[in-house]
């Protein structure tokens, strides 16, 4: 089945019955969780409101890690369970996730003593599934494999391996993996309200956003993986219901390749404000972050703060020779991470990093935290769960060794349709035969026309900021550069969905009015 969105949308309202499970929530979580389920051969059906990954999946430091910070703090079983999940990312979709080597410079002012032993302690945990031991570096070492870090007190670093991906485009073949294995993935599809008989959940009210139109789905389990939004969800069920998430924003900026020289990431293991900062290589830029900063309101789009930007700018500057300035960001990005508060029960222990599963008395099932290295452990217990709430056969999970929609063993990742894996055929193949697609969208950004039209056509991308923003990263790597690229992403857009000249305009200007918090004035 293809991602047709008419197609789904029929599909979804006319399934006579049941669903098994019907998830709510098109970020990491939900996907995973989704895959899971139609894997196990339940019939599976997502919703999500906006776009696919349009809020914290889409916004993360891009890596898939292990977590060395966690080790730091001893939670030795959450370290095992991500670089176990590292690994199989790895297997199951290399042409998204590679090994990243990276390296924690050690300063006068810093001490980096415990990423000497620490890292090998990461390297005995991950066993089979390590990316390379990681090694000690002197000073020289540290300064040939980045040139223009900062030699003023710099005594040496340690070398280490951790995996870096595409948030986004995971996620969209996570969408397409679940359409291959006979689930259904609906974009633009809001959840308004759940249905109860005899005060069980047993189905979800849902808005079109597209037309407003609204229906009613039956559903055995209804799993709620809305991130940031899981309080909202929470209440729909029980009016009275006590809140559970606590939002952290996290902010990146991204610059240009030349102010980190050499393959390697830079982690810097201590801040001022003791967070971890990362200057990390990406699709040819670099992506250096991030904050923690409380914030109290759910938001699909927000917005970076001052002081955030200043202080990843601050920080940068210690560290690298050639010292960025807000003229020098070409993007700046904020996502909001959802922090599960202990329950009142369990005293006032640490926010968890850890995933949280909740069974509400009316069977709603509430994935909530957890990170992208974990997607699937998560959404495997999820099910697990799903499966007993709503007295589904017990399957065992089989998203262990699944590859993931695109799985392609060796890619040239100097060709930027790397992405697409085995796709990049059907990409290839398109511009053969309309060689005018051959052009990029924009001098500045690395993208073609033929990738908006595929991905009109073949990743249900619906507006010009799902092309843009996820289906290629331009909005990330290059806020001004997409602003200039919309009008001709509109038109093309238009021409496959059929859409008249009013709607170019509306998209451009919507486009125009998101991009502008993506650029430092």
């Amino acid at each position: 089945m293809s991602m047709d969105r008419e197609h789904m949308l029929a599909t979804a309202k006319e399934l006579p019955g049941y669903w098994d499970v019907v998830v709510i929530g098109g970020g990491a979580t939900g996907l995973g969780a989704a895959v899971e389920a139609a894997t196990r051969g339940y019939r599976t059906l997502l919703l999500e409101q906006s776009d696919f990954a349009k809020g914290t999946s889409s916004r993360s430091t891009k890596l898939v890690h292990g977590g060395v910070r966690y080790l730091q703090q001893g939670n030795i079983t959450l370290v095992l369970e991500a670089l176990r999940e590292r690994g199989l990312l790895i297997q199951n979709a290399p042409h998204l996730v590679h090994h990243q080597s990276f390296i924690v410079p050690n300063y006068e002012w810093w001490g980096g003593h415990f990423y000497g032993i620490g890292m090998k302690v990461y390297d005995k945990l991950a066993g089979k599934l390590g990316l390379g031991p990681s090694k000690r570096l002197s000073k020289d070492e540290t300064l040939k494999r980045i040139p223009n870090l900062e030699p003023g007190g710099l005594k040496g670093g340690v070398n280490y391996y951790d995996g870096q991906f595409d948030d986004s485009r995971l996620a969209i073949n996570l969408a397409q993996t679940l359409v291959d294995q006979g689930g259904v993935a609906i974009n633009y599809a809001k959840v308004t309200g759940l249905l109860k008989s005899n005060n069980m959940i047993n189905g979800v009210k849902v808005r079109d956003e597209e037309t407003g139109n609204e229906f009613e789905i039956n559903a055995h389990s209804v799993i709620n993986a809305t991130g940031i939004f899981a309080d909202e969800v929470l209440k729909m069920d029980e009016q009275n219901h006590q809140e559970i998430i606590a939002l952290s924003q996290g902010v990146h900026l991204v610059v240009d390749r030349e102010f980190l020289a050499g393959d390697s990431a830079i982690m810097v293991p201590k801040t001022d404000d003791g967070r971890v900062l990362f200057a990390v290589p990406w699709h040819n830029r670099v992506v250096v972050g991030t904050t923690d900063t409380e914030v109290k309101k759910a938001e699909l789009e927000p917005r970076a703060q001052e002081e955030e930007i200043e202080f990843i700018l601050k920080h940068a500057a210690h560290f690298m020779t050639k010292k960025p300035t807000r003229a020098d960001v070409k993007s700046v990005f904020a996502g909001l991470r959802p922090l599960v508060r202990p329950l009142e029960s369990k005293g006032t222990a640490a926010i968890s990093r850890d995933h949280t599963i909740m069974i509400s008395e009316a069977g709603l099932i509430t994935i909530a935290g957890g990170k992208w290295t974990t997607y699937r452990k998560m959404g495997e217990d999820t099910i697990d769960k799903a499966a007993l709430v709503a007295g589904l056969d017990i399957r065992e999970s089989k998203t262990h060794n699944l590859r993931i929609h695109g799985w392609l063993k060796h890619v040239d990742r100097s060709d930027m349709l790397h992405v697409y894996g085995s796709d990049m055929v059907g990409i290839k193949k398109l511009i053969q035969s309309h060689p005018e697609l051959d052009e990029l969208i924009h001098p500045d950004l690395p993208y073609k026309k033929a990738e908006v039209v595929w991905t009109t056509r073949n990743e249900m991308a619906r507006t010009v900021d799902d092309i843009l923003a996820r289906r290629t990263r331009s909005l990330l790597l290059d806020a001004k550069a997409s602003k200039e690229a919309a009008p001709e992403v509109a038109k093309l857009m238009a021409r496959e969905l059929g859409a008249d000249d009013s709607w170019v305009q509306n998209q451009i200007h919507e486009f125009n009015e998101l991009a502008k918090g993506y650029i430092l004035e």
